[in-house]
This record gives C-alpha cells, structure tokens and sequence, in this order.
C-alpha cells in the first residue's frame, strides 16, 4: 500500500506539471494569436487603400501680389505697416522705402521686426546685395533673416568674397554649413524660401523638441531639415531657452551693407 501511494502521488504530481507546462505554452502563443487577430489582411482592391477625407483647403499659389491665398503679406513694397524697430522701447522703422518696391537697410539704425510674433511657418523672402559694396569676409552687404528673433539664416554677398562656411550665405548661423553655393551675381535678386518648425519646450521650460530649418535659396536646397542646436550666436554657444511665438527679424549689421528686401510673406504652419 505504500508504494501504491507513492506512485499515485508521483502521478499526480506529473499530471500537475503537464497542465502547467501546456498552460504555458498557451500563453506563449497568445501574443501570436493576437498578433494575426489585429493585423488587417491584405487589401485586394485599389478602393480599399484610398483616403477621401479630410479634403485639403484650397490655396491660390499666384494671390495678392504673388503670394499664396492664404499668406501674410509682411511687405509689398508699399509701407512698413507690418513692421516696427526691434530696438528696445520699439518705435517706427527707420530703413529707406524705395520707388521701385523694395527696401533698404538703413545702416546703425537698428534690427526691424514683424509687429506680428509667429511659430512654425512657411517664410518667402527677397534680397538684394548691394554691388557697391566692395568690403570683404562679413562686411559685405551682410544681413540676416531670424526666425522668432533668434535663429539667423545669413545673408551675405560670398561672389569672390571667402569667408568661414558656417557663416557664408545659405549658412545657418554658425551652426550649418550649406549643401551649396547658389547665390546669383552680386547686385542680382536672391530669394529664400525657409520652413521653419519651431522648437518646443515643456512646462518646467525644459526643450522637449529642437527646431528645424530647410532652406532654399533660390529654389535650390541649402539646408535640408537641418536640427537647430539653440539660438544662432555670434561669440557663444547656442542657448535653449524657454520661449513662444516671436517675430521675424531682419538685420542691420551696421556696416553700410545696402542690402535691400522686398517681397515677403508668411504662411502660418
């Protein structure tokens, strides 16, 4: 009877360990299973991978004075309505309206910016060199176009005129060097067309997402989605400072550099 009891119990035993070892198994599988059950079989039929809806707005790309529909027109040659001095305490914008649509810097009278702060947005702007300027490296019509006051891509005349290429024209202020040199010849129109995605920060006013920046420079790509590292610093490294939308800046480098601009417009992202 002893042994009888022994081998009932060791059979128990050994039907326990199968019933676990196959519940086991079971559970090994179901992520499988689950697996099968949600991805959606194959489509058979063109129908079934087309997207109806939501149906985009429509954009005019040739509206009011050139510019897309749906853009801010920040200058059309007319006024500086949109614009004021970025010196401190503000005031009316210094820089010379000229006859034929364009705009001067005015030089030692300061930075202008948009009345108007943005975050991420589609940026075209035109610009001028001025070809009687014949100053060297970064005194030739340099200027400079910020996004939110603080992220510079750099305008500067670079036509026989060498300088380091983190600060060239087409150049993310010292932090990007361009794909390549696509300037026209000095005294001919540039244009940039820049998509600017704004950086993000979270409450505490830690950065939790860095800004980008692709450049055209005359429909030609310069900067393609290039990660900003911070602000665009002259003597420094790049600071990341909490911030929200901000203006758009265009700057006076206060070296007599003639740079002119017309035709800018924004379009909100």
């Amino acid at each position: 009877m002893k042994k009888l009891g022994i081998l009932l119990c060791t059979l128990t035993v050994l039907a326990a360990c199968n019933e676990a070892q196959q519940k086991s198994e079971e559970l090994m599988e179901e992520p499988t299973a689950n697996t099968e059950e949600v991805t959606p079989q194959e489509p058979t039929k063109p129908e079934e991978t087309e997207i109806w809806e939501p149906i985009p707005a429509k954009v005019d790309p040739m509206g009011q004075n050139g510019a897309p529909s749906d853009a801010i027109v920040l200058f059309d040659g007319t006024n500086f309505d949109a614009w004021e001095s970025a010196n401190e305490g503000g005031g009316e914008v210094q820089w010379v309206l000229n006859g034929d649509g364009s705009m001067t810097v005015k030089d030692k009278t300061g930075d202008i910016q948009t009345k108007q702060s943005f975050g991420s947005v589609q940026l075209h702007v035109e610009w001028r060199s001025n070809p009687d300027n014949k100053a060297t490296n970064q005194n030739r019509s340099n200027s400079g176009v910020f996004l939110q006051n603080r992220y510079e891509v750099q305008v500067l005349d670079n036509n026989d005129n060498p300088t380091y290429v983190n600060g060239m024209v087409g150049s993310i202020y010292k932090q990007s060097i361009p794909l390549v040199m696509a300037a026209k010849p000095t005294g001919d129109w540039n244009s940039y067309d820049i998509i600017f995605h704004a950086p993000e920060f979270d409450a505490e006013g830690n950065k939790t997402k860095s800004g980008t920046l692709t450049v055209l420079l005359n429909g030609v790509l310069v900067q393609d989605h290039f990660e900003l590292l911070g602000t665009t610093e002259y003597i420094g490294w790049p600071k990341n400072d909490a911030h929200g939308p901000a203006p758009i800046k265009l700057q006076d480098h206060g070296d007599q550099s003639g740079v002119k601009y017309r035709n800018i417009w924004v379009r909100n992202l």
